[in-house]
């Protein structure tokens, strides 16, 4: 291993680390934060303030993925076409001018179009992200870089949920109710961010001010070496054919399962918490309602951040994505037969560890055998299909409710969706269809004379 180029790998790939990634993933904890705030309005006073009942709130949450189902794909290709750097600026400004309506909304009505509405804003933005960060690093870095990004999912609700229900407590600052208080708070960041990211970010390597010479010409030809290597091995692989690849729809399979549990909780842990005042006579304020639900994140970002490092260790192992899946479907219904507060936030949060836990690593299956407009399209028609189940765990969720009465039968709908996953990722790994990753330590510096699989 040449030992000078084994530094300007080092040093490269730190500075990805410290001057990319944080400020992507700060662009993440507020579209994540956005989309979520209509769970923490709901129980605090917008649900009675609009009369809805458990399956409205629930549409209400579940059509924000129709919209951003609709322009995932075009949005990701515009993105590639145009940069990173524009579009994902133009994606955050226009998400947050949407979000700021939410302060005024009055009815039931107007909630589901403006919920419609920020999902055609927000298309494209979290699969490009993915993609841009991924177009930095060669595969063999890029599980430790995704689970970087990937930490401010779950600190978003560590942050956001005591935040949002600080701005809740502000009831009556400019004449708004709480909820409608906390909707403002939180869209206006994604405004100033995204005005910032058009001068912050940049396209690629080579166009990055803040790397050395020597850092951009090592960056770019590991990067360029992988992607011949990939396209010779894929020749068929392109944009039009990634909607006929059986590996892209099993793993849009998979990914549907982790985002049906992902937003189950995300949208409705804030209501279940609210009722055990009913169940179990404890009594909560706002704050400490936020406080509580942000409980199960924290030991998952510890768990997201640890096993990928294991697995940027060892390379990327199918049980890196499928234990995670098998232990989350199983403990999600647990939850239901806990018998207090504290044991049923205890095991909601096994079931959030094992969600993040596989969610970076799973990110890295697609670009084994994807690259260029095809590795746009094919993690747009992942994330899209994935994005069914964000209006699935939301309608349905909310459906079934009204329907039995309790979160007994959706929460078994969950857990079985995360069992499918952990059962179709290890159906793809024995049929060949995925590769087991190389560990990084493995591979020498500049890729030479191998084609890294993440």
């Amino acid at each position: 291993m040449d030992t000078t180029q084994s530094v300007v790998e080092k040093s490269a790939i730190r500075k990805v680390a410290i001057r990319l990634v944080p400020f992507v993933a700060l662009m993440f904890f507020i579209n994540y934060l956005d989309r979520t705030a209509i769970s923490f309005a709901g129980p605090n006073g917008m649900n009675t303030d609009l009369a809805l009942s458990a399956a409205q709130f629930g549409f209400a949450s579940g059509v924000f993925f129709i919209g951003y189902i609709l322009l995932e794909i075009p949005s990701n290709l515009a993105l590639h076409k145009f940069g990173a750097r524009r579009w994902l600026a133009r994606i955050m400004v226009s998400w947050g001018i949407v979000s700021l309506l939410f302060t005024w909304v009055g009815s039931v009505e107007h909630l589901y179009i403006l919920r419609f509405i920020l999902g055609v804003a927000e298309a494209g933005f979290f699969p490009g992200a993915i993609l841009f960060l991924s177009l930095w690093v060669p595969s063999r870095h890029r599980s430790k870089i995704l689970a970087l990004f990937y930490l401010a999912q779950p600190l978003t609700t560590v942050i956001g949920a005591p935040l949002a229900g600080l701005l809740i407590q502000q009831h009556g600052l400019f004449g708004l109710s709480g909820w409608r208080v906390m909707f403002l708070g939180v869209a206006l960041p994604a405004i100033i961010v995204g005005v910032i990211a058009w001068f912050y970010l940049a396209d690629s390597p080579a166009k990055a001010k803040w790397l050395t010479a020597e850092e951009k010409t090592w960056l770019t030809g590991a990067l360029e070496t992988e992607k011949k290597a990939t396209t010779a091995s894929n020749k068929h692989v392109s944009v039009r054919t990634v909607f006929g690849n059986g590996r892209v729809w099993m793993l849009s399979a998979i990914y549907f399962g982790f985002i049906y549990g992902l937003y189950a909780l995300g949208f409705f842990l804030p209501t279940i918490i609210a009722g055990f005042e009913g169940i179990y006579g404890t009594k909560f304020d706002v704050l400490q309602k936020g406080l509580i639900t942000a409980i199960p994140y924290l030991p998952a970002a510890f768990a997201l951040y640890f096993w990928s490092k294991d697995a940027t260790k060892r390379g990327v192992k199918t049980w890196h994505i499928a234990l995670p899946a098998l232990i989350g479907g199983l403990s999600i219904p647990l939850a239901l037969f806990a018998g207090s507060p504290a044991a049923t936030i205890a095991v909601i949060t096994i079931t959030a560890m094992s969600i993040f836990a596989a969610l970076p690593n799973f990110w890295t299956v697609p670009t084994q055998f994807l690259t260029g407009a095809a590795a746009a399209a094919g993690i747009a028609l992942i994330n899209t299909v994935g994005n069914l189940a964000g209006f699935s765990a939301g309608y349905v969720t909310g459906w079934l409710k009204d329907l039995t009465g309790g979160y007994t039968v959706p929460m078994f709908v969950v857990g079985g969706f995360m069992l499918l996953s952990s059962i179709l990722m290890v159906a793809l790994s024995r049929a060949g269809k995925v590769s087991e990753g190389v560990p990084a330590e493995a591979l020498d510096p500049a890729g030479a004379g191998h084609h890294a699989e993440p």
